[in-house]
């Protein structure tokens, strides 16, 4: 297979290649139709279509690297896990206009600094902090809405501390 991205062409999987499963009828047997590299050029996007149910889906694929161990407040040690960093950037963002896309960048950038560390193993707080840090310049109320369930708030008095020191941050600007 070819590994250029100028170029678009129907190719068939090899032995050295995994096979791809439709999302819609479940069978193995597809054409790329287009292929780009990713925004931060670390992804290429295959945008494929179904040589049975010809409907069409998008796949990313990205450098397999070696993920560090994410040592939890506990103690407990897990693997790194975008699905999980996504799914709390997720649920912080409900309702806010956030869109998929930029939530997909910003947990790219969290598991490039990640993997940028080049440690074995990264605590929790390392990420928590990271995924703050996004969240503050993307949208406020999805930063508090995370940093209430990362720091356990355990009254108002915290909740409304955060706000204050995130006042400071802010520029005031007046009401229309």
């Amino acid at each position: 297979m070819k590994t250029s991205l100028d170029f678009v062409e129907h190719f068939h999987i090899t032995d050295n290649e995994k096979p791809v499963q439709c999302p819609f009828c479940s069978q193995m047997d597809d054409k790329v139709v287009d292929s780009r590299l990713g925004r931060e050029g670390d992804t290429i996007r295959r945008r494929r279509e179904c040589l049975s149910c010809k409907r069409r889906f998008t796949t990313y694929e990205r450098v397999g690297e070696i993920s560090p161990m994410v040592i939890k407040k506990d103690g407990r040690r897990e693997p790194f896990s975008r699905e999980k960093i996504l799914s709390g950037l997720t649920r912080s963002c409900e309702k806010r206009p956030i869109s998929i896309d930029l939530l997909q960048t910003v947990v790219d950038r969290i598991e490039k600094k990640v993997q940028e560390l080049g440690e074995p193993e990264v605590s929790s707080r390392i990420i928590g902090e990271e995924i703050m840090e996004q969240l503050q310049k993307i949208d406020h109320v999805a930063y508090v809405r995370f940093a209430s369930v990362y720091k356990d708030f355990k009254d108002l008095n915290e909740f409304m501390h955060e706000i204050k020191a995130l006042g400071a941050v802010i520029p005031s600007t007046p009401l229309a």
